[in-house]
């Protein structure tokens, strides 16, 4: 995917016409019945729809089973077995990451002249500052390290490590974020990622690279919008059920913000889930 990214770069983009802009949209667990799109009856999703609807659905495109190397492949281009994260998932005191010889999406359009911000889930590896994501392309990077963490405290627990997990890094200064306890990640990614439209320089290109927390364990959704849910009898399934909402609900707000800024129009937009799912 890298790779067809970058041919679309120098495809569409000339001296007339800028580069377009690149949004992924990268959903943590998300079933593949759990999109209407896909004939879902219990969780409507009318934005995830609607880019199924004016795009493009990539009936054989797979992914790996598992988080980190998902991720790996996405930003490198390669098979995670060429590095070194085949095997498992990169957890908190864990000394191994991305190896930083391999040259990352965002460094390769960085190259190009793009902006390159991240918002969200990170889980390539960040023993040392130098595999973390602003030293991997990215220029902006909001979100979280790790795998796995709560939806509201933002703090992890691996064995007998207990922390926040939350950061706000631009270039070299890596930033803990302590001012987000009670907010729900999903809302707050969707946010930060519509300001950093709402921001952009129309003269220079955007790559946005949003992997949500959500639908990743642990389940917590939100109270308030169990009532969109009736049809559900589970407990279990209906909050599954808002943490599916809650994503779908944050991917509207930013394709609406790409339209708001005359954006949308020349802006790729690439939906996935990193385990199997749409």
């Amino acid at each position: 995917m890298p790779i067809l990214l970058l041919c679309a770069v120098l495809a569409l983009g000339s001296a007339a016409r800028p580069p377009p802009n690149i949004v992924i949209f990268l959903v943590d667990d998300l079933g593949f019945n759990d999109v209407s799109f896909h004939g879902s009856t219990q969780i409507p999703t009318p934005n995830i729809d609607r880019l199924a609807r004016e795009g493009t659905v990539l009936t054989r495109h797979y992914v790996q089973p598992i988080c980190t190397p998902s991720r790996g492949a996405l930003l490198t281009g390669q098979y995670p077995i060429r590095l070194g994260l085949q095997h498992d998932t990169v957890e908190a005191m864990m000394p191994y990451g991305l190896p930083p010889h391999f040259t990352t999406l965002p460094q390769h359009l960085r190259r190009a002249g793009y902006s390159t911000h991240m918002v969200g889930k990170w889980h390539q590896g960040f023993f040392k500052k130098e595999y973390t994501p602003t030293y991997r392309g990215f220029e902006t990077f909001f979100g979280f390290y790790g795998g796995s963490e709560d939806y509201w405290t933002h703090t992890e627990q691996f064995g007998e490590a207990y922390g926040l997990d939350f950061h706000d890094d631009v270039g070299t200064d890596l930033k803990p974020a302590w001012d987000y306890f009670g907010n729900y990640s999903t809302d707050i990614f969707a946010d930060r990622a519509v300001k950093i439209i709402q921001s952009q320089h129309e003269d220079t290109p955007l790559f946005l690279y949003l992997p949500f927390q959500g639908v990743h364990a642990p389940l917590q959704g939100k109270s308030e919008d169990q009532k969109f849910f009736p049809q559900i009898w589970s407990d279990s399934r209906r909050y599954y059920a808002t943490q599916v909402k809650a994503v779908d609900d944050g991917i509207g707000m930013i394709v609406h913000a790409l339209e708001t800024r005359g954006m949308l129009d020349d802006t790729i937009i690439l939906f996935s889930s990193d385990n199997g799912g749409p």
